[in-house]
């Protein structure tokens, strides 16, 4: 077994910190997708969309998508327990973690598409998307920071891949776009001192 991984990928820190979790290490593969090693015929037949991350069996087959891994994770290494035991606790886990995917890892890599020198000559870059995902994220970032209102972690209970794909959204944010949480909002500050304080944060 071993993960295809793109180091900078948010979605591929995602499912690095989930394994961090568990306690688990996969052999990983660097993808240097500047070189175009996800393009490779060879590499296409593993994904056709050429995307990390990627779990590659010794047998051959692969799960691609970055939850469906850690869903795949979850179910063979179930403690500690990322998205949720019984119907409930896990319904309301995957609601939050597509808010977090939609409100913040989305607009994100919109914004760097939009902004980056590697993406030029690649993709139509326009500069007005990025801008209005910028004015986006800020009011999600606020909306949030009322959502974390005597809550520790953002699905209410223990730390979970909700918690880990906002993480991995704000890495993101502030390493590639420096964009960082205003100082004012102390709700969302104090779970992003929480949540990089554990040691899988370095994953």
């Amino acid at each position: 077994m071993r993960i295809y991984d793109l180091p900078a990928s948010p979605n591929a820190r995602r499912v690095r910190i989930f394994l961090a979790e568990k306690g688990l290490e996969i052999p990983m593969v660097p993808v240097n997708m500047m070189r175009g090693e996800n393009q490779t015929e060879d590499y296409l037949k593993k994904n056709s969309l050429g995307r990390m991350p990627l779990l590659e069996f010794d047998d051959g087959t692969t799960i691609s998508e970055s939850i469906a891994i850690c869903r795949y994770i979850e179910g063979t290494h179930p403690s500690p327990a990322l998205m949720g035991s019984g119907a409930l606790e896990s319904a309301t886990i995957d609601m939050w973690q597509r808010r977090m995917e939609f409100e913040f890892i989305l607009p994100i890599i919109s914004i760097f598409r939009h902004t980056a020198e590697m993406w030029k000559g690649r993709f139509v870059q326009i500069p007005e998307v990025a801008e209005q995902e910028r004015i986006a994220v800020k009011a999600r970032m606020e909306w949030l920071n009322k959502e974390l209102d005597g809550k520790q972690f953002i699905a209410g209970g223990d730390y979970t891949v909700a918690d880990i794909t906002a993480q991995c959204a704000f890495v993101m944010a502030k390493a590639a776009l420096d964009i960082r949480i205003p100082e004012d909002l102390e709700n969302l500050n104090g779970w992003w001192a929480r949540v990089t304080s554990r040691p899988s944060a370095r994953a």
